[in-house]
């Protein structure tokens, strides 16, 4: 066999949500941060190839990310990555850094010490602290210390043809997120309403990407949202959420980023204070603790300080590889199981 490319996967996931890292065979990313290289994996050709390439059919599938894993650039950083998915390459996300950091601790890349293991990561979004608890050579639950996120506005009206006038909060948790009360749309965030979700999150994310732009004010490498994230609150008090993501899926974790944000949008309405967590629950019913650990500023702006605790879990090591002659190596995907807006993906 004779291939043109080989890329070591080592299969992760995190409450549910398949988060795969590229721990081999990862080609150079030009940049001199990982701002600027996920800048180069979204713009330049080469890139939209190599994200092809992992993400879409037929080496790979609508569920999950797969995670560049990258030197890191910031001396204080133990390694770099970024997140790859069908639309783009995305700055920051919870539950791919639980997945990274479970995998370079049972992988042996960055060594393990127990009963814990300080792993601090190097995003697009800025620095990442994940403190893992570690026994018995595993990495049994890992904290995440995110990036700085804030409110970029709040209660923004949006004419829909299909739910009348609905409003979202539009606010940053290492990445952009429109964050909706689900009884908006007429549904509930369960198993059987997925498909509902998702159809309804992509109107909405194409809806408020024409009409509303948003750029990070630090970071223009980070534009548009990237989410919109369904919420309700379940008998218990947990905040139940549903990210949806394109094409046509949705987040089988409770989602880290978005956590991120929604608590930005806790603190602004004065729900939430620095001390405070909460139990956040996903649509499959995976549980991640949601906390406020300090308060600072982005360019001026309020923003809160969020962490994310939960579980990362090992399940498999495969290599994907690229035969040269084969016609399908730009990757394709179909509306049948990707969603009606695989139609987009030439």
């Amino acid at each position: 066999m004779r291939w043109k490319r080989t890329i070591q996967l080592l299969d992760v996931h995190c409450e549910g949500e398949i988060g795969k890292v590229a721990i081999g065979g990862v080609p150079n990313i030009p940049g001199n941060s990982i701002a600027e290289q996920l800048d180069w994996l979204n713009t330049d050709p080469k890139g939209q190839e190599l994200r092809r390439f992992l993400v879409l059919e037929p080496r790979g599938a609508p569920i999950g990310s797969v995670n560049l894993l990258l030197p890191p650039k910031h001396p204080d950083a133990d390694a770099g990555f970024v997140i790859l998915q069908p639309d783009q390459a995305h700055a920051s996300s919870g539950s791919n850094s639980i997945c990274v950091t479970t995998a370079l601790l049972e992988s042996g890349i960055v060594e393990m010490q127990e009963p814990e293991t300080t792993v601090v990561l190097d995003t697009a979004a800025g620095l990442v602290k994940a403190v893992a608890t570690c026994h018995d050579g595993r990495c049994e639950r890992v904290k995440l210390t995110m990036v700085p996120s804030f409110v970029h506005e709040l209660d923004v009206g949006i004419d829909t043809e299909e739910w009348g006038r609905i409003t979202v909060d539009l606010c940053y948790g290492g990445i952009f997120y429109a964050l909706v009360d689900v009884s908006q749309i007429g549904t509930t965030i369960e198993k059987a309403s997925a498909r509902r979700l998702v159809e309804a999150g992509m109107i909405l994310k194409d809806l408020i990407n024409r009409t509303i732009p948003v750029v990070h004010p630090e970071i223009p490498a980070i534009s548009g949202v990237a989410y919109v994230m369904f919420r309700d609150v379940d008998p218990d008090g947990a905040i139940r959420t549903c990210t949806t993501m394109w094409p046509g899926r949705v987040d089988r974790s409770p989602c880290g980023t978005g956590n991120s944000a929604n608590l930005a949008t806790l603190h602004a309405r004065g729900k939430a204070k620095p001390g405070d967590t909460f139990l956040s629950r996903s649509i499959i019913g995976s549980e991640f603790i949601v906390g406020l650990a300090g308060l600072t500023e982005v360019a001026g702006k309020p923003a809160i300080i969020p962490t994310i605790s939960g579980r990362g879990f090992t399940f498999g090591l495969h290599q994907v590889s690229l035969d040269p002659f084969d016609p399908l190596a730009n990757g394709f995907a179909l509306t049948d199981v990707w969603g009606p807006s695989a139609g987009g993906i030439s």
